[in-house]
């Protein structure tokens, strides 16, 4: 009997940890006879659905399309092949597939949030589940006062007053270098140190993009909730706030200097016992959402909350889940 040229490791076979995600080397290849056509990928593209391929599955031949992330070109046969197991995706020309589950990867504008590290000097270092920690700059944040000047040694002896390890902050990416290394900035009243909320973690493919990734829930109890989906997988969920229209557009909002001190803030406010419900609420519908691997659509989620609160037992979290991916995938 000969040995197989791969074979998966579970996470109690050895004792250093294992990644969820793992790339399965081997030179076994897909029957041609479940190569994806292109009639498939067009469909799949037109109504907005899925097209799912697994490791050495040839996607489409190289006159119709251009090989992207995820993928390999067979020469011998000019097809172009995926390298891992996840969803075929197009976008013109361009064939990429993206895998099923995968560090998240940082691009210039995307809302994150993630959880500070360390304090070094004129900057923080924070975990946005990258291949590494995103670095604050001390430039990149509004000091008390909201006037944008150069900042000075006394701004940098009092960088633990702004944040610190553990803090739950939101930001948006400014820069990603060709070596991986990500700069964020908090120039906004909608960004910064968060507070009054839960936070939720799902697989980052499972957020979606939207127009705008602060969403608010408002027929739930006591004057609606407030979410910050970020492009990292990390959803925070807090009682609701109203925002002015300008403070959503990054640093285009202009602060006022009463208003800086409140984003630094380590005090939450006293919620309601209605605000804690639905804060609850809201995390059990994310959370039964990851599970069975749904995505985050900001109609579907809001359906699901109002629908749940009026027909599901939150005291039961398993029959909670069922109910509401029975109720996502008939939609």
């Amino acid at each position: 009997m000969t040995a197989s040229p791969f074979r998966i490791v579970s996470a109690g076979e050895c004792s250093a940890p294992v990644a969820s995600y793992t790339y399965a080397s081997g030179s076994a290849r897909v029957p041609q006879s479940k190569r994806v056509t292109d009639d498939e990928l067009e469909d799949a593209h037109e109504n907005r659905s899925a097209v799912y391929v697994v490791t050495g599955q040839a996607i489409s031949s190289t006159t119709q399309y251009i090989r992207g992330h995820g993928t390999y070109l067979d020469t011998e046969n000019s097809d172009i092949v995926s390298v891992v197991c996840g969803t075929a995706e197009r976008v013109s020309k361009l064939l990429m597939v993206r895998p099923i589950r995968t560090r998240y990867r940082p691009e210039v504008g995307d809302l994150v949030v993630g959880r500070i590290t360390e304090v070094q000097s004129r900057r923080w270092k924070v975990d946005i589940g990258s291949q590494t920690d995103a670095s604050l700059p001390l430039s990149a944040i509004n000091l008390p006062g909201g006037v944008q000047r150069k900042k000075l040694e006394t701004d940098e002896l009092q960088m633990r007053t702004f944040f610190q390890e553990g803090d739950l902050v939101s930001a948006e990416v400014q820069t990603v270098a060709v070596d991986g290394s990500v700069t964020i900035h908090t120039r906004s009243l909608r960004y910064g140190k968060l507070r009054n909320g839960a936070l939720v973690v799902m697989p980052p493919p499972l957020i979606r993009r939207h127009a705008s990734h602060f969403v608010s829930i408002m027929p739930l109890p006591d004057h609606g909730i407030d979410l910050i989906l970020s492009l990292n997988g990390l959803v925070w969920v807090s009682k609701h706030v109203d925002y002015d229209d300008a403070m959503m557009h990054g640093m285009s909002g202009r602060i006022a200097p009463d208003k800086v001190y409140s984003v630094y803030s380590d005090v939450n406010d006293r919620l309601s016992k209605a605000t804690r419900g639905s804060i609850a609420l809201v995390c059990m519908v994310l959370a039964s959402m990851a599970h069975y691997s749904i995505p985050v659509i900001q109609t579907d989620l809001e359906h699901a909350c109002v629908w749940a609160r009026q027909h599901l037992d939150m005291s039961d979290p398993v029959a909670f889940a069922q109910g509401i991916a029975r109720l996502l995938m008939d939609r």
